[in-house]
Protein backbone atom coordinates (compact mmCIF):
# COMPACT_ATOMS: atom_id res chain seq x y z
CA UNK A 1 0.00 0.00 0.00
CA UNK A 2 1.48 3.73 -1.13
CA UNK A 3 1.61 5.79 2.09
CA UNK A 4 0.63 9.14 2.92
CA UNK A 5 4.72 9.93 2.87
CA UNK A 6 5.08 8.38 -0.85
CA UNK A 7 2.31 10.31 -1.95
CA UNK A 8 3.50 13.75 -0.90
CA UNK A 9 6.90 12.78 -2.16
CA UNK A 10 5.62 12.11 -5.71
CA UNK A 11 4.15 15.32 -5.44
CA UNK A 12 7.01 17.41 -4.60
CA UNK A 13 9.17 15.18 -7.81
CA UNK A 14 6.41 15.81 -10.20
CA UNK A 15 7.11 12.12 -11.75
CA UNK A 16 4.05 10.53 -13.21
CA UNK A 17 3.68 6.89 -13.76
CA UNK A 18 3.75 6.59 -17.13
CA UNK A 19 5.24 8.94 -20.45
CA UNK A 20 5.19 9.56 -23.86
CA UNK A 21 9.36 10.31 -24.31
CA UNK A 22 8.57 12.11 -27.73
CA UNK A 23 6.14 14.60 -26.00
CA UNK A 24 8.68 15.02 -22.80
CA UNK A 25 11.88 15.77 -25.34
CA UNK A 26 9.60 18.43 -26.72
CA UNK A 27 8.40 19.78 -23.43
CA UNK A 28 12.34 20.21 -22.08
CA UNK A 29 13.68 21.34 -25.74
CA UNK A 30 10.22 24.15 -25.72
CA UNK A 31 10.92 25.03 -21.68
CA UNK A 32 14.61 25.58 -22.74
CA UNK A 33 13.96 27.90 -25.58
CA UNK A 34 11.27 29.57 -23.84
CA UNK A 35 13.84 30.41 -20.72
CA UNK A 36 15.97 31.96 -23.28
CA UNK A 37 13.46 34.16 -24.88
CA UNK A 38 11.63 35.40 -21.97
CA UNK A 39 15.32 36.53 -21.04
CA UNK A 40 16.90 38.55 -23.93
CA UNK A 41 20.14 39.05 -23.11
CA UNK A 42 20.60 34.97 -22.78
CA UNK A 43 22.28 33.44 -25.83
CA UNK A 44 24.23 30.71 -24.07
CA UNK A 45 23.53 27.30 -22.82
CA UNK A 46 26.42 25.63 -20.53
CA UNK A 47 26.44 22.29 -19.24
CA UNK A 48 29.32 19.71 -18.10
CA UNK A 49 29.65 16.59 -20.01
CA UNK A 50 30.56 13.60 -18.13
CA UNK A 51 29.47 10.53 -20.16
CA UNK A 52 26.86 9.96 -18.03
CA UNK A 53 22.94 9.32 -18.53
CA UNK A 54 21.90 12.49 -17.05
CA UNK A 55 24.33 14.94 -18.75
CA UNK A 56 24.42 13.40 -22.22
CA UNK A 57 20.46 13.47 -22.19
CA UNK A 58 20.23 17.04 -21.30
CA UNK A 59 22.99 18.07 -23.53
CA UNK A 60 21.58 16.71 -26.40
CA UNK A 61 18.53 18.63 -25.09
CA UNK A 62 20.23 21.80 -25.09
CA UNK A 63 22.18 21.21 -28.61
CA UNK A 64 18.50 21.32 -30.35
CA UNK A 65 17.14 23.67 -28.44
CA UNK A 66 20.06 25.71 -29.63
CA UNK A 67 19.19 24.84 -33.16
CA UNK A 68 16.14 25.52 -33.12
CA UNK A 69 16.39 29.27 -31.57
CA UNK A 70 18.91 29.76 -34.74
CA UNK A 71 16.33 28.62 -37.52
CA UNK A 72 13.06 30.13 -35.41
CA UNK A 73 14.15 33.58 -34.50
CA UNK A 74 17.62 33.96 -37.76
CA UNK A 75 20.07 34.89 -34.63
CA UNK A 76 22.64 32.80 -34.71
CA UNK A 77 24.18 34.34 -31.46
CA UNK A 78 22.38 31.38 -29.62
CA UNK A 79 24.62 28.05 -29.14
CA UNK A 80 25.26 25.25 -26.90
CA UNK A 81 28.43 24.80 -25.12
CA UNK A 82 29.83 21.51 -23.16
CA UNK A 83 32.43 21.35 -20.95
CA UNK A 84 34.87 18.44 -20.15
CA UNK A 85 35.97 18.47 -16.70
CA UNK A 86 38.49 15.82 -15.96
CA UNK A 87 40.00 15.37 -12.72
CA UNK A 88 43.39 14.73 -13.96
CA UNK A 89 42.57 11.38 -16.46
CA UNK A 90 39.17 10.86 -16.29
CA UNK A 91 38.44 6.89 -15.83
CA UNK A 92 35.36 6.58 -17.96
CA UNK A 93 36.85 9.17 -20.58
CA UNK A 94 36.01 7.47 -23.40
CA UNK A 95 32.57 7.83 -22.47
CA UNK A 96 32.88 11.44 -22.13
CA UNK A 97 34.44 11.60 -25.93
CA UNK A 98 31.25 9.88 -26.87
CA UNK A 99 28.81 12.01 -25.54
CA UNK A 100 30.36 14.53 -27.01
CA UNK A 101 30.85 13.60 -30.16
CA UNK A 102 27.01 12.17 -30.24
CA UNK A 103 25.43 15.51 -28.69
CA UNK A 104 27.48 17.18 -31.61
CA UNK A 105 27.36 20.79 -29.85
CA UNK A 106 28.43 24.38 -31.20
CA UNK A 107 31.60 24.30 -29.07
CA UNK A 108 33.02 21.99 -26.94
CA UNK A 109 35.77 22.94 -24.07
CA UNK A 110 38.10 20.86 -21.66
CA UNK A 111 39.00 22.41 -18.11
CA UNK A 112 40.96 20.15 -16.82
CA UNK A 113 40.24 21.22 -12.79
CA UNK A 114 42.83 19.08 -11.11
CA UNK A 115 45.34 21.64 -10.38
CA UNK A 116 42.68 24.22 -8.76
CA UNK A 117 41.01 21.42 -6.71
CA UNK A 118 44.50 20.28 -5.42
CA UNK A 119 45.27 24.32 -4.79
CA UNK A 120 42.70 24.59 -2.93
CA UNK A 121 42.40 21.19 -0.37
CA UNK A 122 46.01 22.13 0.21
CA UNK A 123 45.16 25.63 1.03
CA UNK A 124 42.60 24.07 3.57
CA UNK A 125 44.86 21.72 5.15
CA UNK A 126 47.77 24.67 5.40
CA UNK A 127 45.10 26.09 7.61
CA UNK A 128 45.13 23.18 10.34
CA UNK A 129 41.93 21.24 9.02
CA UNK A 130 42.07 17.74 7.61
CA UNK A 131 39.61 17.52 4.87
CA UNK A 132 37.75 14.31 4.49
CA UNK A 133 37.97 11.76 0.79
CA UNK A 134 34.61 12.92 1.05
CA UNK A 135 34.49 16.27 1.33
CA UNK A 136 37.54 16.62 -0.96
CA UNK A 137 34.87 15.09 -3.52
CA UNK A 138 32.29 17.78 -2.97
CA UNK A 139 35.45 20.02 -3.51
CA UNK A 140 35.24 18.75 -7.25
CA UNK A 141 31.62 19.34 -7.62
CA UNK A 142 32.10 22.45 -6.89
CA UNK A 143 34.81 23.19 -8.76
CA UNK A 144 33.55 22.46 -11.62
CA UNK A 145 30.49 24.38 -11.40
CA UNK A 146 32.42 27.20 -10.69
CA UNK A 147 34.23 26.69 -14.37
CA UNK A 148 31.16 25.92 -16.21
CA UNK A 149 29.54 30.01 -14.79
CA UNK A 150 32.90 31.15 -15.71
CA UNK A 151 31.73 30.29 -18.79
CA UNK A 152 28.56 30.97 -19.08
CA UNK A 153 29.18 34.35 -17.59
CA UNK A 154 31.77 35.40 -20.82
CA UNK A 155 29.09 34.21 -22.96
CA UNK A 156 25.94 36.18 -21.89
CA UNK A 157 24.71 32.36 -20.61
CA UNK A 158 23.18 30.05 -17.87
CA UNK A 159 24.29 26.58 -16.90
CA UNK A 160 22.12 23.22 -17.18
CA UNK A 161 21.77 21.16 -14.26
CA UNK A 162 20.90 17.42 -14.37
CA UNK A 163 19.27 17.13 -11.28
CA UNK A 164 16.30 14.66 -11.50
CA UNK A 165 13.57 12.93 -9.02
CA UNK A 166 15.66 9.81 -8.56
CA UNK A 167 18.66 11.69 -7.37
CA UNK A 168 16.68 14.63 -5.71
CA UNK A 169 14.81 12.32 -3.61
CA UNK A 170 17.54 10.84 -2.27
CA UNK A 171 19.95 13.65 -1.91
CA UNK A 172 22.49 12.45 -4.21
CA UNK A 173 24.32 15.85 -5.23
CA UNK A 174 26.46 18.32 -3.93
CA UNK A 175 25.36 21.35 -2.63
CA UNK A 176 26.39 23.95 -4.70
CA UNK A 177 28.43 21.79 -6.86
CA UNK A 178 26.37 19.80 -9.36
CA UNK A 179 23.25 20.48 -7.37
CA UNK A 180 23.62 24.12 -8.26
CA UNK A 181 22.52 25.51 -11.25
CA UNK A 182 19.79 27.95 -13.31
CA UNK A 183 17.77 26.00 -15.04
CA UNK A 184 16.54 21.50 -14.83
CA UNK A 185 15.31 20.27 -17.85
CA UNK A 186 15.47 17.17 -16.10
CA UNK A 187 13.19 17.23 -13.10
CA UNK A 188 9.99 15.40 -13.01
CA UNK A 189 11.84 12.32 -14.81
CA UNK A 190 13.09 9.61 -12.91
CA UNK A 191 15.74 7.26 -14.02
CA UNK A 192 14.34 5.07 -16.58
CA UNK A 193 11.85 7.16 -17.91
CA UNK A 194 15.40 9.58 -18.63
CA UNK A 195 17.20 6.35 -20.17
CA UNK A 196 13.67 6.32 -22.71
CA UNK A 197 14.29 9.81 -23.96
CA UNK A 198 17.84 8.94 -24.97
CA UNK A 199 16.08 5.65 -26.83
CA UNK A 200 13.92 8.10 -28.76
CA UNK A 201 16.94 10.16 -29.41
CA UNK A 202 19.00 7.51 -30.62
CA UNK A 203 21.78 7.80 -28.21
CA UNK A 204 24.63 5.11 -28.20
CA UNK A 205 23.20 1.80 -26.53
CA UNK A 206 26.42 1.61 -24.23
CA UNK A 207 25.35 5.33 -22.86
CA UNK A 208 22.29 4.42 -21.91
CA UNK A 209 23.23 1.48 -20.55
CA UNK A 210 25.85 2.86 -18.62
CA UNK A 211 26.05 2.17 -14.65
CA UNK A 212 25.62 5.68 -13.11
CA UNK A 213 28.36 6.64 -11.16
CA UNK A 214 29.68 10.04 -8.90
CA UNK A 215 33.54 9.01 -9.14
CA UNK A 216 34.24 11.98 -6.61
CA UNK A 217 36.10 10.02 -4.16
CA UNK A 218 39.63 9.00 -4.75
CA UNK A 219 39.28 5.90 -1.86
CA UNK A 220 35.90 4.33 -3.81
CA UNK A 221 37.13 5.24 -7.83
CA UNK A 222 34.23 4.65 -9.94
CA UNK A 223 31.83 3.71 -6.93
CA UNK A 224 27.99 2.75 -8.53
CA UNK A 225 25.72 5.15 -7.08
CA UNK A 226 23.36 2.92 -6.25
CA UNK A 227 26.59 1.09 -4.17
CA UNK A 228 26.58 4.10 -2.35
CA UNK A 229 22.82 4.75 -1.81
CA UNK A 230 21.78 1.31 -0.85
CA UNK A 231 19.26 1.13 -2.48
CA UNK A 232 18.92 0.61 -6.72
CA UNK A 233 17.51 3.22 -9.31
CA UNK A 234 14.83 0.47 -10.28
CA UNK A 235 13.65 0.84 -6.78
CA UNK A 236 13.77 4.50 -6.65
CA UNK A 237 11.73 4.64 -9.90
CA UNK A 238 9.21 2.33 -8.40
CA UNK A 239 8.77 4.06 -5.45
CA UNK A 240 7.86 7.44 -7.18
CA UNK A 241 5.75 5.81 -10.11
CA UNK A 242 3.57 5.15 -7.31
CA UNK A 243 4.23 1.40 -6.93
CA UNK A 244 4.69 -0.71 -3.94
CA UNK A 245 8.58 -1.53 -2.62
CA UNK A 246 9.66 -3.63 -0.54
CA UNK A 247 9.48 -2.00 3.31
CA UNK A 248 13.62 -1.87 3.18
CA UNK A 249 13.73 -0.03 0.06
CA UNK A 250 11.39 2.28 1.44
CA UNK A 251 12.52 2.95 4.66
CA UNK A 252 16.19 3.48 2.66
CA UNK A 253 14.42 5.71 0.15
CA UNK A 254 12.69 8.12 3.00
CA UNK A 255 15.64 8.04 5.47
CA UNK A 256 17.84 9.45 2.28
CA UNK A 257 14.94 12.08 1.71
CA UNK A 258 14.71 13.49 5.13
CA UNK A 259 18.42 13.76 5.77
CA UNK A 260 18.64 15.29 2.59
CA UNK A 261 15.47 17.74 2.82
CA UNK A 262 18.17 20.81 3.25
CA UNK A 263 19.71 20.65 -0.05
CA UNK A 264 16.28 20.72 -1.69
CA UNK A 265 15.53 24.55 0.15
CA UNK A 266 16.99 27.82 -0.48
CA UNK A 267 18.86 28.96 2.08
CA UNK A 268 17.07 29.89 5.49
CA UNK A 269 16.05 32.85 6.69
CA UNK A 270 14.56 34.01 9.66
CA UNK A 271 11.04 33.84 8.60
CA UNK A 272 11.36 30.50 7.53
CA UNK A 273 9.95 27.53 9.55
CA UNK A 274 11.26 24.97 7.36
CA UNK A 275 13.85 24.08 9.94
CA UNK A 276 11.43 23.42 12.45
CA UNK A 277 9.29 21.27 11.05
CA UNK A 278 9.99 17.32 10.52
CA UNK A 279 8.49 15.31 7.43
Amino acid sequence: MVSELQKKIIQEMKVQPDIDPEKEIRRSVDFLKEYLLQNAFLKTMVLGISGGQDSTLAGKLAQMAAEELREETGNEDYKFIAVRLPYGEQSDESDAIAAVSWINPDESLSVNIKPSVDACTEAVANSGVTLSDFNEGNIKARMRMIVQYAIAGENSGIVIGTDHPAENITGFFTKYGDGGSDILPLFRLNKRQGKALLQKLGAPENLIKKIPIADLEDDKPAQPDEEALGVTYNQIDDYLEGKEVSKEAAEKIETWYRKSKHKRHMPITIFDDFWKKNV
